[in-house]
């Protein structure tokens, strides 16, 4: 892991790796990101901190960190912090998306997509969702498109969407566009400013507890699109603590309006991690995982295996050998078994070294 990457406040240089490195110290080759990031040290001291703290009547102001963590969110997929809600799962957000949408819409996904992404929309009942293969997803946006949902990467097998043609289609069209980045964000840089809306849960590559999840919406929050804060509670008015009887009676004039109620302790934690994040930079974290996940790919080849095709991506899926997961658990090495698919996952902890190590397991 060479270069040097410093952060927006960081002070002196340091190194990829060794930041890498005291953050993290897995016990396991562990190359399952896709399911679950590594929590690192500095969100687990923040959250017993603050569990302390408020066993001892004194909490930590909480409500602070889910604010650090909407800007830290934004600043990563380049919008302002009002075009973010802070939420706490991918499908909450699609079934709001999918409530502003009227009768009879069409709707565009991609086939075998992540269940929280696509199943609000069918839920619906009276939409009319049509599923393509992925690498068809932005030829087959028509005239008669409403919304195109799809996930920038997909969860099965790795496989990255074409982003750019899906948003020139969609515009071509008229159409608008919903992006589950759960599976891009923290490694795949990303303009969240392409497009409509943008959601993701920051438990995987953002390395964030459980219970954090974000949506990007319109500049307009989504007015023109009749995008209405079905859930809004009293966090979501503009002026949340004169807002906690009877109606909200005025909304809050940012994305904030779309909140869920947070959950707190996830977010005094997500603050921190998405704070590394932004130390590494991105583009940095894009580089290093997907050169291990091409070592993989080449080592696949030398013992004979094929990959799904997923070019460029940080996750690695490869037919007829999820039955091998359990032997590698054994093995400490842990992975995904998706499909019938071995599904390895490479990020910032991961070296060289783990990828030799799957490798000589698989091999022997």
């Amino acid at each position: 892991m060479d270069g040097e990457v410093q952060g927006p406040h960081s002070g002196p240089m340091e190194s990829f790796e060794n930041l890498a490195r005291t953050e993290f110290a897995p016990k396991t080759t562990y190359l399952n990101t896709a399911s679950t990031g590594l929590l690192p040290a500095r969100t687990l001291v923040a959250m017993r901190d603050a569990a302390a703290s408020a066993a001892a009547g004194l909490p930590s102001d909480m409500f602070a960190d889910v604010e650090a963590s909407r800007s830290a969110f934004a600043r990563i997929v380049g919008v302002p912090a009002t075009r973010v809600a802070a939420g706490a799962s991918v499908a909450t957000y699609t079934g709001l998306v999918a409530a502003s949408l009227p009768e009879g819409a069409e709707v565009l996904t991609a086939e075998a997509d992540f269940s929280s992404l696509v199943n609000p929309l069918h839920m619906r009942g009276d939409l009319k969702v049509r599923s393509v293969p992925l690498e068809r997803i932005a030829e087959s946006v028509g005239p008669q498109t409403a919304l195109v949902a799809v996930s920038a990467v997909q969860s099965a097998d790795g496989r990255i969407a074409d982003l750019a043609a899906l948003r020139d289609a969609a515009r071509a069209h008229g159409a608008r566009t919903l992006i589950d980045a759960s599976q891009a964000n923290g490694w795949l840089p990303l303009a969240a400013d392409d497009f409509d809306y943008v959601a993701a849960v920051a438990y995987k590559w953002a390395l964030c507890p459980r219970g954090v999840a974000f949506l990007v919406v319109p500049e307009d929050l989504g007015e023109s699109a009749g995008l209405t804060p079905l859930f809004a509670g009293w966090a979501s008015g503009e002026h949340p603590w004169d807002s906690c009887y009877g109606r909200v009676e005025e909304l809050a004039h940012s994305a904030r309006r779309f909140d869920e109620s947070p959950a707190l302790f996830s977010y005094t934690g997500a603050r921190h991690s998405l704070a590394l994040i932004e130390e590494l930079g991105v583009e940095a974290v894009h580089a290093h995982d997907t050169a291990l996940a091409d070592r993989f790919r080449a080592g696949l080849g030398s013992l004979g295996h094929e990959p799904v095709p997923a070019p460029g991506s940080a996750i690695v899926s490869v037919p007829g050998l999820g039955h091998r997961q359990e032997e590698l658990g054994r093995a400490g090495v842990q992975v995904s078994d998706r499909a019938g698919n071995l599904r390895a996952a490479f990020h910032l902890y991961n070296t060289a070294a783990d990828v030799d190590r799957l490798l000589d397991v698989l091999a022997g």
